[in-house]
């Protein structure tokens, strides 16, 4: 769907791409960068989720709670209730779940439109099936092919892109741009203004630099 999307937009034109994308989204842009080879300049991948990090106790988890029916009804219901709860109420639990650092707007976001049942129920599918594809590993010979045209910015401690992942890369395709936030942002650097904006001239220096 992407992909079609950026054809029917840039079929006429043409002007170079730069794929930007987070978590699972670095490896989605890696996918339409497959498709659209001729057009893509850049592809940047920030706390990139490429493949399952076997080691990682949260993973695990979400990954039993995804494939269980039984325990996507159960959390799925937990979240509806909380979402159900005096607007007051509800945005305190989920800035205290959270964490005190995400914007306002990410918590009003969170708060009015994600503690839904259907929503709980759809992010948790997802999460099943995107776990399923990336227990594959990711496509080295692509991405070897093409390391000159990408970057990863990883973070310290994420155990959705963990340093081994960066090890691994540099290894296999020692051409990829790799960086290392040491800011002390988190994968959810976009629920803070902070990481959003510091995320922002990152990516904008990288392509600076770049072209």
């Amino acid at each position: 769907m992407q992909v079609d999307f950026i054809e029917q937009e840039f079929q006429h034109s043409e002007q170079s791409l730069v794929l930007v994308g987070h978590s699972i989204g670095a490896y989605i842009c890696l996918e339409i960068f497959k498709r659209l080879q001729k057009k893509v300049k850049l592809c940047v991948g920030l706390y990139p989720f490429l493949t399952l990090n076997k080691k990682s106790m949260k993973q695990s988890a979400i990954g039993y709670i995804a494939r269980s029916s039984l325990l996507s009804k159960g959390v799925s219901s937990f979240v509806s209730f909380i979402g159900s709860l005096q607007a007051s109420v509800t945005m305190g639990i989920v800035r205290r779940l959270l964490g005190p650092s995400w914007s306002v707007t990410a918590v009003e976001a969170t708060c009015g439109h994600l503690l839904w049942y259907h929503t709980m129920r759809n992010v948790l599918f997802m999460a099943m099936t995107e776990f399923t594809k990336l227990s594959e590993e990711p496509d080295w010979n692509f991405i070897s092919a093409k390391q000159d045209q990408i970057a990863f910015l990883f973070g310290v401690d994420d155990h959705w892109g963990p340093l081994a992942h960066l090890e691994e890369i540099s290894k296999r395709a020692p051409g990829v741009a790799l960086s290392v936030e040491t800011e002390g942002h988190t994968h959810g650097y976009c629920c803070t203004e902070a990481g959003s904006f510091w995320a922002a001239d990152y990516v904008a220096n990288l392509i600076k630099t770049k072209f």
